[in-house]
């Protein structure tokens, strides 16, 4: 039985940087994906070449479903949280969860009324192996074990791998095939929203885990071992996308050298900004008011 509430009691910590990120979605995260344009993108779709719609449905179709994926699995992170009494871990929360159903509904929209919903590629088996268990299987394990070692395992395979290694790696391939050529507007636009979400999103992950380590520095092992394990699998990922292209050169020019580099590149930032919280405490990762490590988290956001 509830027999406070923290709101009356200790009162929210307004100055605590989930407090800050859930600002932040408040201000930034209320687009509308149904208010995005896709003219022009009709237009463009038209007019590309076979080659090239085959690769951007290939990579739109592993968005849609990677955002469903994550759509789905968060639930039991909220409840670990809520059951800890972090209510403003938890208000940051919903609007993470808001989040990723609406990048859905957006890839989802693209789809249906610029590619008049056409036959989607089987996803390649490591996709199938991150997506369909490893990120699942951790997810749901932290509904029999909320433990901490439980949560920096499901974090690291959500926020830091997910989201900071291959969500970002996918923009990246999205803006250098579509941005640059001026091509589909109305599907740039969403993107430059989503990836302004998905910011906050590994902001979050990387304050969990560096929180999770401060208070117990033996889970630094368990994400350490996480990462290791879950590496090989994301490089498999990156190539898969380009194993149509024997020259590993994709129809706008894409080189998969360059995106595993990128992305090996992305793991190592997430692994090394998390590395420091071994060296940190509890209340210096708290301390929003000072320059330093959360800070400059932030205003990356």
């Amino acid at each position: 039985m509830r027999t406070e509430y923290h709101t009356t009691s200790v009162g929210l910590r307004r100055d605590t940087f989930p407090m800050r990120l859930y600002e932040k979605a408040k201000r930034l995260g209320v687009w509308n994906p149904r208010d995005i344009d896709f003219a022009q993108d009709r237009v463009d779709w038209q007019q590309l070449s076979d080659e090239r719609r085959t690769a951007i449905i290939r990579l739109t179709t592993r968005f849609v479903t990677g955002e469903e994926a994550v759509t789905l699995d968060l639930l039991p992170l909220v409840m670990v949280v809520a059951k800890e009494g972090r209510l403003e871990e938890e208000l940051f929360l919903t609007t993470f969860l808001f989040e990723e159903g609406k990048h859905t509904d957006f890839f989802s929209r693209w789809l249906h009324e610029v590619a008049d919903d056409p036959p989607l590629p089987e996803a390649p088996a490591p996709y199938r192996q991150l997506f369909d268990v490893e990120l699942q299987e951790s997810m749901n394990a932290l509904l029999e074990d909320p433990s901490p070692a439980a949560v920096a395992r499901a974090s690291v395979t959500y926020n830091m791998i997910v989201e900071g290694v291959l969500a970002e790696t996918g923009y990246q391939s999205y803006y250098q095939s579509l941005a640059v050529n001026d091509l589909m507007p109305g599907l740039c636009e969403g993107l430059v929203h989503i990836k302004r979400d998905e910011s906050r999103h590994i902001a979050y992950g990387v304050y969990l885990l560096s929180r999770l380590v401060a208070d117990d520095p033996a889970i630094w092992d368990v994400i350490e071992e996480r990462m290791a394990e879950l590496q090989p699998l994301t490089m498999e990922i990156i190539r898969s996308g380009y194993e149509l292209y024997p020259d590993g050169v994709s129809p706008f020019g894409l080189r998969v050298d360059e995106f595993s580099e990128y992305a090996a590149n992305q793991f190592r930032k997430r692994y090394d900004r998390i590395a420091k919280a071994r060296t940190q405490s509890l209340a210096e990762i708290e301390a929003e008011n000072e320059p330093g490590e959360v800070d400059s988290l932030l205003a990356e956001v």
